[in-house]
């Protein structure tokens, strides 16, 4: 809204983590697909239980760790993997929000330490960000490689949630397809023995 009217955003504007309570509905009742709500940058913070059961359990992250620009960018463990020409979008994609977000929230230093460190460790990023490239999130298709079923290939899309900075990520699937039944199988499965969070 600053933007749109000229104005410069309040300097002390910080990112927040709260959802709303139609969002947390969303969740809730999108039981079937795995689905999972991240902030301004791009931290994990909500997910139903197919979605940990699928991609991992992000509770036992803790700060950076649960950014997905950051795990990408570091090259932290992470059970997705894309199409080499997917992989380029999904990368300017998260680079440009990340850019839009510190535009946003001036003030935000766990947004601006982020940056920084992603400029130092990846040079992708650097290359990302030094190119002012303008990206945006795209339906596109993954592989989430699950330590039991194996490789599982979704339909990815990426919401957001008009007056606030959420991004919502749904996994799904094709009635009747392979993808589907591997997505009863976990929501039967549960995340049980999958502990270890490697989120994308």
């Amino acid at each position: 809204m600053f933007l749109l009217a000229g104005q410069a955003p309040p300097a002390d504007r910080q990112i927040s983590p709260s959802i709303p309570s139609s969002v947390q509905r969303l969740l809730d009742q999108l039981g079937r697909n795995p689905i999972a709500v991240h902030d301004a940058c791009w931290n994990t913070i909500s997910w139903n239980p197919l979605w940990a059961a699928l991609a991992g359990d992000s509770s036992g992250l803790r700060g950076r760790e649960r950014s997905i620009a950051w795990r990408h960018f570091a090259g932290l463990p992470s059970r997705v993997t894309h199409e080499p020409d997917q992989l380029a979008c999904f990368e300017t994609a998260v680079v440009s929000d990340l850019r839009s977000s510190t535009v946003r929230y001036p003030g935000d230093r766990q947004l601006r330490r982020l940056v920084t460190d992603l400029r130092e460790v990846s040079g992708r990023f650097e290359e990302l960000w030094q190119s002012h490239v303008v990206g945006f999130h795209s339906a596109d298709r993954k592989t989430v490689h699950h330590p039991h079923l194996g490789p599982v290939t979704v339909d990815c899309d990426t919401l957001t949630v008009p007056g606030s900075d959420l991004r919502i990520v749904v996994y799904s699937a094709p009635p009747g397809s392979r993808t589907a039944q591997q997505f009863e199988m976990l929501a039967a499965i549960g995340s049980q023995d999958m502990c270890t969070a490697e989120t994308g």
